[in-house]
């Protein structure tokens, strides 16, 4: 090879490992994206969702439009994580299903519309209490330590899902 197909050769290996570093470099932002919106929409709304119908059972529901109002802050999330992971095609078929069916099964709740708060009915109440109770079962309350690892976060969702699932079929 002469000099000038050396420099030309050189520049385009340097070339191709500067768009491979590129093209690596976006895929970990587009998954952490995916993650930290999921983690942050849902996960951390589940906590404190947990929190708040302890604090309201503990002061006898006095104020229920804040566990009503979060569970229309989870679903939301959900919707938005869901619909970015597919527009990214950050999110597998799998995983959508699973918060699909988390979704389809909290909006059997009494959640707030924009707008216009929900009442609650005694039986609410209990159901939100029965709620409480799986949400820490499965790892995700007040005080307990909260993993950030994405099929962690998946496996405790579809537990969840199937205990809530055991509860509305009595």
């Amino acid at each position: 090879m002469n000099k000038k197909q050396q420099i030309i050769f050189r520049s385009s290996i340097i070339t191709n490992i500067f768009l491979v570093i590129i093209i690596i470099w976006g895929f970990i932002n587009t998954n952490f994206v995916k993650e930290q919106l999921i983690f942050e929409q849902v996960q951390h709304n589940l906590v404190e969702l947990e929190g708040l119908i302890t604090h309201q059972k503990k002061y006898n529901w006095s104020e229920p439009n804040l566990v009503t109002t979060e569970v229309r802050d989870i679903l939301n999330g959900i919707y938005i994580g869901v619909s970015t992971g597919k527009y990214l095609k950050t999110i597998s078929s799998s995983d959508i299903r699973t918060l699909e069916n988390l979704a389809s099964i909290l909006r059997q709740y009494p959640h707030d519309e924009l707008y216009e708060f929900s009442t609650l009915t005694t039986e609410d109440k209990q159901n939100f209490e029965e709620l409480q109770i799986k949400l820490r079962e499965v790892g995700l309350g007040l005080r307990i330590t909260i993993s950030k690892d994405w099929d962690s976060f998946m496996d405790q969702i579809k537990t969840l899902e199937e205990n809530l699932s055991t509860l509305q079929n009595k």
